[in-house]
């Protein structure tokens, strides 16, 4: 087991090595996504530090508390845009000009292939934005418990499991439909639900958030735990969550190839 971990961590290194070196042909692409999302990471701070001007608490957050949870949605969204977003993002593409077929030839589990293949190294600017803005939204909290970080080390890996298993369901219908765009245009509005604090939801759209589309688990929980007393039945079932997606994400795609014809058949 940890020699086939240790085999799929140095093919995804390369792999990255190699996304680096191709995305340095084209700088001036790190410049201007560096600069595009400035703007949407200033607009979604922007919406709040508004909204505050007129209300004292929010979802039970007051400002300082809401600028953290922020952070945690940069750095998730970041980590998403580095390691996921370019695969997903192509994968209708992918399947339609037949490169698909190539990765399934391969002698490396096609799913980890299709997910992890590209890395978008362009991203790495806005990670730095997000630790940044993370950071100093910590700090403007009086007497934070520092040691409640060692509780992202948990939380955030199985924020982008969930992340990564709607994403990849969603992407891999398809292989099924051929062109599944409308369903790509309700994914993107699902996850936009997740990037708003769940205590803000009636509650019955705050528990299909944290179970049934699980969207709340990428960064109202891991926010709660820095920023509240620990939910262990919450953070039970996150851990569950995010075993629990795994699998159903290799079913459905071992399910999605059976209908899978060659794009040169």
């Amino acid at each position: 087991m940890i020699q086939k971990i240790s085999k799929y961590l140095s093919l995804y290194f390369a792999m990255f090595r190699a996304s680096f070196i191709a995305d340095l042909e084209y700088r001036a692409n790190f410049l201007t996504r560096f600069m595009t999302d400035i703007f949407w990471y200033v607009a979604q701070v922007l919406t709040f530090e508004v909204l505050y001007n007129h209300t004292p608490l929010i979802g039970g957050w007051n400002l300082a508390q809401m600028r953290v949870f922020l952070g945690v949605v940069f750095v998730v969204d970041a980590l998403y845009m580095i390691i996921l977003s370019e695969n997903l993002d192509q994968f209708s593409e992918k399947v339609r000009k037949g490169d698909l077929d190539l990765l399934l030839a391969k002698p490396v589990n096609s799913q980890f292939m299709i997910s992890l293949q590209k890395a978008s190294t362009a991203a790495i600017g806005n990670l730095c934005i997000a630790i940044s803005w993370f950071i100093y939204s910590i700090v403007q909290l009086p007497s934070f418990e520092w040691l409640r970080l060692l509780w992202l080390i948990i939380l955030i890996p199985c924020g982008l499991i969930a992340l990564y298993s709607m994403r990849f369901i969603m992407a891999a219908t398809a292989v099924i439909f051929a062109r599944s765009e409308n369903l790509q245009f309700i994914w993107y509005q699902i996850y936009r639900l997740g990037m708003r604090p769940d205590s803000i939801y009636t509650p019955w759209l705050k528990w299909t958030l944290l179970t049934a589309l699980p969207v709340g688990v990428i960064a109202s929980v891991p926010a709660r735990a820095l920023l509240e007393p620990p939910h262990w039945g919450l953070i039970a079932w996150v851990l569950i969550l995010a075993v629990i997606l795994l699998k159903c994400t290799g079913k459905f795609w071992r399910f999605a190839l059976k209908s899978y014809s060659s794009a040169s058949s």
